[in-house]
C-alpha cells in the first residue's frame, strides 16, 4: 500500500502496554459502570445528526463535516497514501452518505456508518489504482511516497515501519491504523470493518506481533552463546 500519514511515535504504535489514546478511553479502562456523560452526549448528537441528515437538512452535513472532516481526511490519507486521493475519497463519501441516507437503519452509530462508507470508498480507490497500474504493466500495487511526519520521527525508523505495515494483511493493517493511529475503539472498528469486537482485538494483537517481529533488530548469535 502507499505511504501512511502516520503521526504518532512509531514505538508507541507497536507497544503491547495499554495506553490512553487522545480523548478516547476504553470503557473498561475508565470504570466498570455505564457510559460516561460525554459518551451519552456523543450518542445524542449522533442520533440528532442522523435525523437531521435524513430530513435533508444541509446544515447537518456541514456539522458532520466540521466535526469529522479533518479526521476523515487523515484516515483516507493513511489508507491511500496521499492527500489528493484522500480529499477525493472524503468528497465521494459525503455524496454517498447523502444519496444513501435513507438506507441508514441505526444498527450502528451514524458516524460509524459514515466511516464505513469512507473505508469502502478508499478500498474502491485502491482497487481502481491497482487496475490502472496493471494496465500500465506496473508490478507493484503501491509506490512509496513519503508524506510529512511528526518532527520527532526518525526517517529510517519511519520507513522501516512503513515497509513493515505494507507486509501485513489488509485487515491487520487497517485495524492497526484505525486503533493505533486514528484512535478509534474496537467497538467502532468492528462497525466500520463489519467484524466482531473480538476479531478486531485479535487482529490488532496479531498485527502488533508481526510488526515487532519485523522491526526487532537481529540478535547476535555469538552473544547468545556466551
Amino acid at each position: 500500500m502507499g505511504t501512511m500519514g502516520l503521526a504518532l511515535p512509531w514505538k508507541a504504535r507497536i507497544s503491547s502496554t495499554p495506553r490512553e489514546r487522545g480523548t478516547w478511553v476504553e470503557p473498561s479502562e475508565q470504570y466498570a459502570g455505564g457510559p460516561s456523560p460525554a459518551a451519552m452526549d456523543a450518542l445524542s448528537e449522533d442520533a440528532a445528526l442522523a435525523a437531521a441528515c435524513r430530513s435533508g437538512d444541509l446544515r447537518a452535513y456541514e456539522r458532520l463535516y466540521a466535526l469529522h472532516g479533518a479526521r476523515m481526511k487523515n484516515l483516507a490519507r493513511n489508507v491511500l497514501g496521499n492527500p489528493i486521493d484522500a480529499e477525493d475519497a472524503v468528497q465521494d463519501t459525503f455524496m454517498k452518505v447523502q444519496h444513501s441516507i435513507a438506507s441508514f437503519r441505526g444498527q450502528s452509530s451514524f458516524v460509524t456508518w459514515t466511516y464505513r462508507i469512507l473505508i469502502n470508498t478508499c478500498y474502491d480507490a485502491r482497487r481502481s489504482r491497482l487496475r490502472k497500474k496493471e494496465i500500465a504493466n506496473d508490478d507493484s500495487e503501491e509506490t512509496p511516497r513519503l508524506e510529512p511526519r511528526a518532527p520527532g520521527a526518525h526517517p529510517t525508523l519511519r520507513m522501516a515501519l512503513e515497509r513493515a505495515l505494507g507486509k501485513l494483511t489488509r485487515h491487520q493493517r487497517d485495524v492497526f491504523l484505525l486503533y493505533e493511529v486514528e484512535g478509534f475503539r474496537h467497538a467502532e472498528i468492528a462497525g466500520m470493518l463489519e467484524m466482531t469486537e473480538t476479531a478486531s482485538k485479535n487482529t490488532l494483537f496479531q498485527a502488533k506481533k508481526n510488526l515487532r517481529q519485523m522491526l526487532e533488530p537481529p540478535r547476535n548469535s555469538a552473544a547468545e552463546t556466551r
